[in-house]
Formats: structure tokens, sequence, C-alpha cells
């Protein structure tokens, strides 16, 4: 067995990352993931690549995959994916509504085929609002969801995060909704529509802290969850790098300032009290960036430990794969791929004890397993 999901056909029928990456987590826990592409992936077409095709943001979430190049716009080719699709549990797919029912790959169309189908739909906007089908992208995604708002608030400025949040928050709401939906598979024997609107999947994510004094009807307070909106919210400077040191209690802060040689910082009243009162936590993350330099970031963290004070050290990405912690727990590896020589790939977050998960299959050039594929399904 090679994962919680051996023996569960999934078929990627998505571009770019949020529908590869919801793909590839499935392929990490043991699915047998079939993506059918055609050319013209962005991701698969961008920026640091060797060979084409093979960029890193595509090796990024093509593990445990098999690759189907068939032209869906084409007959035949798409006679054999549906073929294909009637071998499968489940199916993710980001196209537009109306890009689906050209081709004939809605859900109404392919469940009457394979009834026990599992059919994830991600798109932007929800297919039942007046955005239905308009073109989203992570940024868009991150405006709409008020993400941005919560950025211009917290930092002045209504930038989008250094991250594709909305595309990767998305991409882990797709695979535990195809998890759900297959319990219901098996113990029904029937499949059904699962719909992931990026958008709204944002904002129950942001709401989860920043609903705050709207929690209340009438509204307590404003939108915002003060302590990560706070101008103190910021990791400090060491004597010789970076890392975030965040004293929760009076108890630690106390230790904190002994440790930085600040004893009458210690008798400050704001420290002494059952709590530490959220007013006064921007005035004292001044005092705990100020104090910062008197160790190096080694020592806060051996200081830390003692006294249980929360810390880590600021990963820095150009070095992540020497981190002991990164490096210990095989979260980043550099494998050998077989066209594109010594690549590094993330590792697997989860564990499990019974059905480990493994990276079984580097990821393929596109459409390089088409003729394994067709010939399984045309041998069924």
């Amino acid at each position: 067995m090679s994962g919680p999901l051996d023996g569960i056909r999934v078929i990627d029928l998505s571009t770019v990352v949020m529908g590869p990456y919801a793909a590839q987590i499935l392929g990490d826990l043991g699915a047998d993931v079939i993506r059918i592409e055609a050319p013209g992936d962005s991701a698969r077409n961008g920026h640091y690549r060797n060979t084409p095709g093979m960029t890193a943001l595509a090796l990024a979430v093509n593990r445990n995959k098999r690759s189907v190049a068939l032209n869906l716009k084409d007959d035949e080719q798409r006679a054999r994916a549906l073929d294909l699709i009637d071998t499968a549990d489940a199916l993710i797919t980001n196209m537009r509504p109306g890009a689906l029912g050209r081709l004939g790959l809605t859900y109404d169309e392919l469940s009457r085929r394979n009834p026990k189908l599992v059919y994830a739909h991600a798109q932007g906007f929800r297919g039942d609002s007046d955005r239905a089908g308009h073109a989203a992208y992570d940024e868009t995604v991150q405006a709409a969801s008020g993400l941005v708002d919560i950025a211009n608030r917290a930092l002045g400025k209504p930038v989008y995060l250094p991250t594709i949040l909305g595309d990767k928050v998305s991409a882990l709401t797709i695979a535990y909704s195809v998890l759900a939906a297959l319990l219901h598979q098996q113990k029904t024997g029937r499949g059904q529509h699962v719909e992931v609107p990026m958008t709204d999947t944002l904002i129950a994510f942001n709401l989860v802290e920043h609903l705050a004094g709207h929690t209340f009807e009438p509204p307590s307070a404003p939108t915002g969850f003060p302590l990560s909106m706070g101008q103190g919210h910021r990791a400090v400077r060491t004597k010789d790098g970076l890392a975030c040191v965040i004293p929760y209690n009076p108890q630690n802060f106390r230790d904190f300032f002994a440790a930085a040689g600040r004893p009458e910082l210690a008798e400050d009243p704001r420290v002494n009290g059952d709590y530490v009162d959220s007013a006064d936590k921007d005035a004292l993350a001044d005092l705990i960036e100020e104090c910062a330099p008197a160790l190096t970031t080694a020592e806060w963290a051996e200081v830390c430990a003692k006294h249980s004070i929360p810390m880590a050290p600021v990963l820095e990405l150009d070095r992540a794969d020497e981190d002991p912690y990164v490096r210990d727990g095989g979260l980043i590896r550099l494998v050998e791929h077989p066209t594109e020589g010594p690549v590094r790939t993330a590792g697997i977050p989860v564990r499990f004890s019974e059905t480990p998960a493994e990276i079984r299959r580097l990821p393929s050039a596109p459409g390089a397993d088409t003729e394994e594929v067709l010939r399984e399904v045309s041998g069924r």
C-alpha cells in the first residue's frame, strides 16, 4: 500500500496552481492521479526552467501524477478523455462553466456516464452569483475576500500578500472536500458535485479571527484581530539575525527582559499584573525590538526554550535546506529527476503510522504518460 488513498483514481483537469496542487496532495496520499493537459498552461510556460514545460512551478504541483496530452476540442481525443474519466473516482477542474458546457464535460453529462464520480469544480466566484464565470486570479481573490483591506489597515498600503494564498488555501479546501465526498461515495456508491469558489473560501478563512467585534449584533468593536493588526506584530533583529520572539504572559516578559540584561524593565507594571493588556502590546513590542540585539538568535533560542517563551528563528528561504529542522524532517528533498537532473522538492508534511505517504513519481513532462495511460484504459 502506498498511502491511505491507494486504489483511488483522480483525474486532474485543471491548470496553473490551485487544481494541480489539490490533485498533487491527493497523489501524495496514494491516489492514482492522471492529469489531462493541453498546451498553454502558464505554470508550464513560466519562469525558471531548464527544459520546455518543466518550470519550477510545474515541478512543484505535478508530482505523483501521470500526464496525458489530449486536445479536448478534437472529437476523437475528447472521446478518449471521456473513456478515461469513466474509470475515475474523482475529477478536479477549474475550467470555466462555458468551456465545460461546450466540451460536454459538465457534472450532469459526466455523472450520467459515471454515477460514482466526485466532480470538484473550483473557480473564482460562486456559480449562482453575478460574478460566475468571471476571470479570477489570486490578486483578485485577495481583494474580493477582504485580505487587501486587512493588509491596508495593518500596513498602511493596499498590498497583495507575497504568496498565492487564495490558490493554496483553495487547493487545501478542494482536497479535503474531495476526501469527504469520497467517503460518501464509498458509503452509498454515488458521486456528487462539489463547488469550491476561491473568494468564498478565502472569506471564510479570513473571518476566523478578523470577524472580531462584528461577530455580535450590534457590533461591539470593529473587524480585525487586534494582535495581528498591531504595529508591533513583527519579527525582531537579534545580534546576528532575525527571529520571532513573542513573550505571551507577564512571566514571559519578565524572563525576556532579565535575559536581555534589562532587569529594570522586568519591574514595569505593564508586565506585573495577571495578564498583559492588549493596549500595551505595541509599546512592549518596541521594547522587545530594543532588547533583542543583546543576544544572538541561538542564545535567544536557548533562553526562550528554558522559559517557555514562544520563539522561532526566521527561516531564510535561500538557505532553508541547511536548516536543521528542515533537513531532519526531510521538508526539502534533493531528488534526481529523469529529465531535469537534480531538483529540490518539498517533502510531504503529513505522517501516517500505517499508510505512509510517499513521493512515488516525480513530475512528468507534458503528455509523457499518454501511451501508458490510454493503453491501460483500452485494455479494461
